[in-house]
């Protein structure tokens, strides 16, 4: 039994040495980030600042429009906050991968294209083949990223150029087929929505998972590879956002007012992506928050109603890039206040080395004098009455040979 300085039983140490608090994160591999679990405390503050911008945009569309956030106006107003919500949860989910897939607007637009072509054939008809490319197609950026180790933007802009050859082959609108009327559910889709946003976020919350998740995140050289897991968990978010993307396509047509256009599909990109980035995740990967997705999509589609109601023409490219633009300040936030924070004292002296070893920091708790560490100078001996500064290697003459004892 241990005793304190006043005779009270001391606190059970590990038999190691090391605290319980340093031991938690031993055996995080520095090759993999930093040791420690990320701060939530800039989400908290970020998504609260969302939810009274989100307040605020909604009083002023129910201001100057009251039927579009009741009846009707209500259901049509929740599936866009569905599609644009898929989009954005792909796009956060490759982001999350620290792979980001550029192709997810494309993606959404072809999908839409072959819904309104296909719809009159039934919805379950025309959905299974789009999802089938879908997978498919998620699954060759995934080999092209995971394989080559290449960014995941690169792979996915040149997937991109390929969906929308296949979008340019239509030279006019596309008139939706079917009957298929999401606004008939939409309370369901939006609960459904927010329900795989929100603990998507609380898993991505865990210290195992958000690692785990953004291991494809360099930490060293960007050409270095990370392993078979980090392969394997971003291939699967790559597949994950091509589907979730595809989805949103489906949505997009069902829900609009007049035939599909044929556009690129880039504009929806940059819009998913700066929504995604404006929800609080990181554009390096690895970090985001838990309302965030729910909240910044809330907020862009309540921005864009109100917009319409008053009358103003607004592009998806400004809305995106005004978002993108506003994301990259959210992730430098993010970065510099989310990251594990740095241990000091003797906590930092135990905590893993860049080599996964421990330092015990003896060199920096050992005190008092050490009787045996050598001086600067000789220790003249007593019996010597010379002078130590008239030794030999202080003479700049010759050296007197005949002096020495040979």
């Amino acid at each position: 039994m241990a005793y304190d300085e006043m005779g009270r039983d001391a606190p059970a140490e590990p038999s190691s040495g090391v605290p319980a608090a340093v031991l938690e994160n031993v055996f995080d591999d520095p090759l993999h980030g930093e040791p420690g679990r990320d701060r939530i405390a800039v989400h908290v503050v970020w998504e609260v600042l969302l939810l009274v911008g989100l307040a605020g945009l909604g009083f002023l569309l129910w201001r100057e429009d009251a039927d579009a956030v009741r009846g009707d106006g209500l259901k049509s107003l929740l599936v866009d906050a569905v599609a644009l919500g898929l989009l954005a949860l792909a796009a956060g989910l490759s982001l999350r991968a620290a792979a980001v897939n550029l192709a997810v607007g494309p993606v959404a637009v072809a999908a839409a294209l072959h819904v309104a072509e296909q719809g009159d054939r039934g919805l379950r008809e025309a959905l299974l083949p789009a999802l089938t490319v879908a997978a498919l197609g998620g699954a060759a950026l995934a080999l092209a990223v995971v394989v080559l180790h290449v960014p995941g933007w690169a792979a996915s802009l040149a997937g991109a150029a390929g969906v929308i050859v296949y979008i340019e082959q239509r030279s006019a609108p596309v008139a939706v087929q079917g009957t298929y009327d999401p606004r008939n559910t939409a309370v369901n889709l939006f609960a459904g929505f927010a329900a795989v946003a929100v603990l998507g976020g609380l898993f991505g919350a865990v210290k195992a998972i958000r690692r785990l998740v953004g291991r494809f995140r360099p930490v060293a050289d960007p050409a270095m590879r990370r392993g078979t897991v980090a392969a394997l968990v971003t291939g699967l978010a790559l597949v994950g956002s091509t589907v979730l993307a595809m989805l949103a396509g489906v949505l997009i047509a069902a829900n609009g007012t007049g035939p599909v256009a044929p556009t690129s599909g880039l504009d929806w990109s940059v819009l998913a992506i700066g929504t995604a980035m404006l929800a609080g995740t990181s554009a390096y990967g690895r970090r985001g928050g838990i309302f965030g997705t729910l909240l910044a999509v809330s907020l862009v589609v309540v921005f864009l109603a109100w917009a319409q109601a008053r009358g103003w023409t607004i592009s998806r490219w400004a809305v995106g890039g005004a978002a993108l633009g506003g994301g990259l300040l959210i992730t430098r936030l993010v970065e510099a206040l989310g990251r594990p924070r740095t241990p000091t004292g003797e906590a930092a002296e135990r905590m893993p080395a860049g080599d996964g070893t421990i330092s015990t920091g003896w060199a920096l708790s050992r005190s008092g004098p050490v009787d045996t560490w050598p001086g600067v100078l000789p220790v003249q001996a007593a019996e010597t009455t010379a002078d130590p500064w008239e030794a030999h290697r202080w003479e700049t003459g010759p050296q007197r040979w005949d002096a020495d004892d040979r």
